[in-house]
C-alpha cells in the first residue's frame, strides 16, 4: 500500500522539475481527494496551493433555471470550459489567477476565493471529472503533468460520504438517497477513467493522506 510518504515524494519530484507543474487528483465523491490534496499543499508549504473542480459548479439559480438542481454534481453542472481555461492560466504560470471556491456550508462556488501566485510551483487540482474523454472535460488531462486516481474501499467512501450529507442538514433518510443516487452514479461514470490516470491508489484509508 502507498504511504503518504511516498506520494510526498512523488509531489517533490513534480515541485523540483522546475516552472510550474499541475497535479490532478481524481475519484469518487468522498473518495479522499481534497484530504490528499490539503495533505501534500501543507506538506510542501509555500510551493504548493491547492484548486478545486468544484469552485465551477454552477449556481443555484442557474442549476434551476436549466432544470438540474436534483443533478447537482453531474458533469453538466458545472463551467467545465471555464475551469479547462483556467488551468490553461495556471499551467502557465506567468501571472497572478485568482480561482474560485466551492463552499459547502452555502452550496455555492466563491469566485476570485483562491490566489495562484506565479511562484507557487505546483498547483495541485482535484475533482471528479478531470480524466473524463469528453468534452469539453478532456481538456483537462493535457494540462496535468501527474494524474492520480483514488479508489478507496466503496463500503468506507460511502459512509464517508452519508457523513458529509448529514453534516451538512440533511436526515440519515436524505443523505442516503443521494449518496446511493446522484453521487452513485457519478462515481460509476468516472470509474473507466482511472485507466488514464499515472496512479491509481486502492484501498486507501484517509489516515494514510496525513503525515
Amino acid at each position: 500500500m502507498t504511504s503518504f510518504e511516498e506520494l510526498l515524494e512523488r509531489a517533490e519530484a513534480l515541485v523540483a522539475r522546475g516552472g510550474r507543474t499541475v497535479l490532478g487528483i481524481v475519484g469518487a465523491p468522498a473518495s479522499g481527494k481534497t484530504t490528499l490534496a490539503w495533505g501534500l499543499a501543507n506538506a510542501l508549504g509555500n510551493r504548493a496551493t491547492v484548486v478545486g473542480m468544484d469552485g465551477f459548479h454552477l449556481a443555484q439559480a442557474e442549476l434551476h433555471r436549466l432544470g438540474r438542481t436534483d443533478r447537482k454534481g453531474a458533469p453538466d453542472t458545472f463551467d467545465a470550459h471555464g475551469y479547462v481555461n483556467l488551468l490553461s492560466r495556471i499551467k502557465a504560470g506567468t501571472e497572478l489567477v485568482y480561482a474560485p471556491e466551492f463552499r459547502r456550508e452555502i452550496e455555492e462556488p466563491i469566485a476570485g476565493a483562491v490566489p495562484v501566485a506565479p511562484e507557487v510551483r505546483l498547483v495541485i487540482t482535484e475533482g471528479n471529472y478531470l480524466l473524463l474523454d469528453e468534452e469539453p472535460w478532456s481538456g483537462v488531462r493535457p494540462l496535468l503533468d501527474e494524474a492520480w486516481f483514488l479508489a478507496p474501499d466503496e463500503h468506507d467512501r460511502i459512509e464517508r460520504l452519508v457523513t458529509r450529507h448529514r453534516r451538512y442538514g440533511r436526515s440519515l433518510v436524505e443523505a442516503r438517497k443521494r449518496a446511493l443516487g446522484s453521487d452513485q452514479r457519478n462515481a460509476d461514470l468516472i470509474a473507466p477513467s482511472a485507466q488514464r490516470a499515472d496512479l491509481v491508489l486502492e484501498n486507501m484509508p484517509l489516515v494514510n493522506f496525513a503525515i
